[in-house]
């Protein structure tokens, strides 16, 4: 009689939960020998502001998004972009992301306070404007920090190729000024004569 393979069906997937164990148990043990438990990292949560007040910067974001939980990092897109000059109204920026250290957080900040009014009281030169706000799910701050290298990369190339054409269209003038000065030397000689 042939031999037959049967492969092992777990009773009660007892087995299989006590190998999945002993799996993630050897990934745990330290040098030492001991058992030790892995951090469970918490997932962050980013929100995004479309809109930037004017007057409003980093420390002020900071503060009115604390009141609802831990922030993490904050970047505020500035509107002057290198080389322009800046508006008169100081801290002018265009867009923002802000993390908060837990992503539940930043849902609730998300949907509690987008469409809401900024400032809360008449005086507050935030009065009459409006957060818009909205949480983008599986974005990472590496992915925004990605985003930033590829905007400088492509506008340090835009600078090099105007300042290559600028240093053309430079080069063309001066060699036909000089044919000009040539041209004007040899019909003096040639009238002279």
């Amino acid at each position: 009689m042939p031999d037959i393979e049967m492969d092992r069906v777990p009773k009660n997937g007892s087995d299989a939960e006590n190998s999945s164990q002993n799996d993630s148990d050897a990934d745990n043990i330290s040098n030492s020998g001991k058992l030790i438990k892995k951090k469970k990292t918490r997932k962050r949560g980013i929100i995004f502001l479309s809109t930037i007040p004017p007057y409003m910067n980093v420390a002020k974001i900071r503060e009115i998004f604390s009141e609802f939980g831990d922030v993490g990092r904050i970047y505020l897109q500035p509107s002057a972009k290198p080389g322009e000059k800046r508006k008169r109204v100081p801290n002018q920026f265009t867009e923002g992301w802000v993390e908060f250290q837990k992503k539940k957080v930043a849902k609730m900040v998300a949907t509690k306070l987008n469409n809401t009014k900024i400032g809360t009281r008449k005086k507050s030169r935030y009065y009459d404007m409006i957060w818009n706000i909205k949480y983008i799910p599986r974005f990472k701050w590496i992915h925004l920090s990605e985003r930033l290298a590829y905007e400088r990369a492509a506008m340090k190339q835009r600078l090099r190729a105007e300042i290559s054409q600028a240093k053309k269209e430079a080069h063309y003038l001066q060699t036909n000024v000089e044919k000009s000065k040539k041209m004007k030397k040899k019909k003096a000689k040639e009238a002279s004569e």
